[in-house]
C-alpha cells in the first residue's frame, strides 16, 4: 500500500513576545567571565544584558525549575552540570517561590522546544519574562571543573551590547561586584507579611496536631506543605520577626528555613533563636536554619570551597548508620567537633552532637542538642524535586513537639494538683 504524505500545513501556534525574544537571543553572542580572568563564550539564553553574582554549579539532572526558583540561589550564577536543560518546559505548579531568584543561568544544550504534558511555556521564555540573563552553548563540564579546582568565585554573564566591552573591562566589572562573604540576603528574599498554611488545605482531615512559627529566610514552597500534610498549622513569619512576633502566634514549635547569604551576617536571627531556645520551644532548622543553630550554640561558620548543590548528595545519619541521598544547596557550613557529644560554647544550652555528616567531605550536615529540644540539618528534607530519604525529619520534629508538650504537662503544678484530686476521687 503506497504511503501518502499530507500536503496540509499545520499553522504554527501563536508565539508570545517572550518566546520571540528568546528565539532571537539564541544567535546573540554572550560571555561568562570569571573573576580570575577565565572567559567562556557562547550565545545568549533568556534575557540579554549583564548579570553579576557568584558562579556555582548544581549537579541535579532534573528539577531545573525548582532550582532557579529556590531563594537560596539569590545573587548566584548557576551552572547546570546536566547537559540538556529546558526539555520539559516550566509550569506554575513546580515553582518553589514567587519568582526566579538565580542572578544568571548557564547551560550547555538548551532545548529548542519543550516536550512534556505539564509544560505551560518554554524555560527560555520564562527567563526572558523575568529578566534573567543567561548563556548557552558553553562547556559546563569545563566550567564545573574550573570551579572545583579554583573555588566558587564572582562572575558575570554579558550579552547584547554588554559583551562588546574589552576582556579587561569585563573582568574589571566582575571584580567590582560584591562577594558572597559578608552578604546579608535573607531579608531581601523573605516575605513582607506573615501568612498561614493550613493542614486542611493539604489533605489533613482532622484538627491540627500542632501550630508552629516558621521564619522565612528564603523558604521553599514545599517546606510548609510537608508540615501541613502531617497536620501542622504553619505560621510563616518574615525574616525580621522578633521573639514577640513568635510568641504572638503561641507556637508549639519553631522553625527556621533555608536561605541565601553569609550566616555570619545573621545576628538578628541568631538573637531570636537564642530567645526561643531559652524558652525551651522545640526547634527544627534546615540549611540556613542549621547554620543559625550552630551560631546560636556558639560555634562558628565558614565558606566551603565550592559548596554542595544538587539532589544527589550522600549524608550519613550517625545515630542509625543509614546513608541518605539528599537535596542540598549551600556554600557555608558549621564549624563544630565531629566526634561525640560536646559542651556548646554557649554553655546554657548544654551538650550538642553532630548528628549527620557529608560522605563526600565530612562537612557537618546536622546538629542535635541533648539537653534542650532542638535539632537541625544542612540539607533539604522537603526535596522538591529530589529524593525523599530525609522526609522522616518532619516526623521527628512532630515527635519532639509531642514529647515537649508531655514534659510540660507533667511539670505543670496545675496538672499535678488535678492528678492528685482525681486520685482522691
Amino acid at each position: 500500500m503506497p504511503i501518502v504524505e499530507s500536503n496540509n500545513v499545520t499553522e504554527n501556534p501563536t508565539v508570545t513576545e517572550a518566546e520571540a525574544t528568546a528565539n532571537a537571543a539564541a544567535s546573540t553572542p554572550a560571555a561568562l567571565v570569571l573573576e580570575d580572568g577565565r572567559i567562556f563564550r557562547g550565545t545568549s539564553y533568556g534575557a540579554t544584558g549583564t548579570a553579576l553574582g557568584e558562579a556555582v554549579f548544581a549537579t541535579g539532572m532534573t528539577g531545573y525549575q525548582e532550582t532557579i526558583t529556590d531563594p537560596s540561589y539569590a545573587r548566584q550564577l548557576v551552572v547546570q552540570t546536566a547537559p540538556h536543560i529546558g526539555n520539559t518546559g516550566v509550569n506554575k505548579d513546580d515553582a518553589e517561590s514567587r519568582r526566579i531568584w538565580v542572578a544568571g543561568y548557564i547551560v550547555r544544550d538548551a532545548a529548542r522546544r519543550p516536550s512534556n504534558w505539564r509544560s505551560e511555556r518554554s524555560l527560555d521564555a520564562e527567563l526572558v519574562e523575568q529578566g534573567v540573563v543567561g548563556i548557552q552553548g558553553v562547556d559546563t563540564r569545563a566550567i564545573t571543573r574550573h570551579l572545583r579546582e579554583h573555588k566558587t568565585m564572582r562572575a558575570g554573564i554579558f550579552s547584547g551590547d554588554a559583551v562588546l566591552a574589552t576582556d579587561k573591562e569585563l573582568v574589571d566589572t566582575v571584580l567590582a561586584s560584591a562577594p558572597m562573604e559578608g552578604s546579608r540576603l535573607a531579608e531581601e528574599v523573605s516575605v513582607d507579611k506573615a501568612y498561614t498554611v493550613e493542614p486542611k488545605d493539604w489533605g489533613w482531615d482532622k484538627e491540627p496536631l500542632f501550630s508552629i512559627a516558621a521564619i522565612d529566610l528564603g523558604i521553599k514552597r514545599m517546606t510548609p506543605i510537608r508540615l501541613a500534610e502531617r497536620g501542622i498549622r504553619v505560621h510563616v513569619l518574615p525574616a525580621t520577626s522578633t521573639i514577640e512576633d513568635v510568641n504572638a502566634v503561641n507556637p508549639d514549635g519553631f522553625f527556621m528555613s533555608n536561605g541565601p547569604g553569609d550566616p555570619a551576617t545573621a545576628d538578628n536571627q541568631v538573637k531570636l533563636l537564642r530567645s526561643v531556645l531559652d524558652e525551651k520551644i522545640p526547634y527544627f532548622g534546615i540549611c540556613f536554619g542549621n547554620q543559625i543553630l550552630g551560631r546560636a550554640l556558639g560555634f562558628g561558620t565558614y565558606k566551603l570551597r565550592y559548596g554542595h548543590r544538587g539532589i544527589n548528595q550522600p549524608v550519613m545519619d550517625r545515630r542509625t548508620g543509614k546513608v541518605e541521598i539528599t537535596s542540598q544547596n549551600h556554600g557555608f557550613a558549621v564549624d563544630a567537633p565531629l566526634n561525640g557529644a560536646t559542651q556548646a560554647p554557649e554553655e546554657r544550652f548544654g551538650r550538642v552532637e553532630v548528628s549527620h555528616v557529608s560522605l563526600n567531605d565530612d562537612v557537618v550536615e546536622g546538629l542535635s542538642c541533648l539537653d534542650i529540644p532542638a535539632f537541625s540539618v544542612q540539607y533539604h528534607p522537603e526535596a522538591a524535586s529530589g529524593p525523599h530519604d530525609a522526609a522522616y525529619l518532619f516526623d521527628r520534629f512532630i515527635d519532639l513537639m509531642a514529647d515537649s508538650k508531655k514534659e510540660a504537662a507533667a511539670a505543670s503544678p496545675t496538672t499535678s494538683t488535678e492528678s492528685k484530686t482525681e486520685d482522691k476521687k
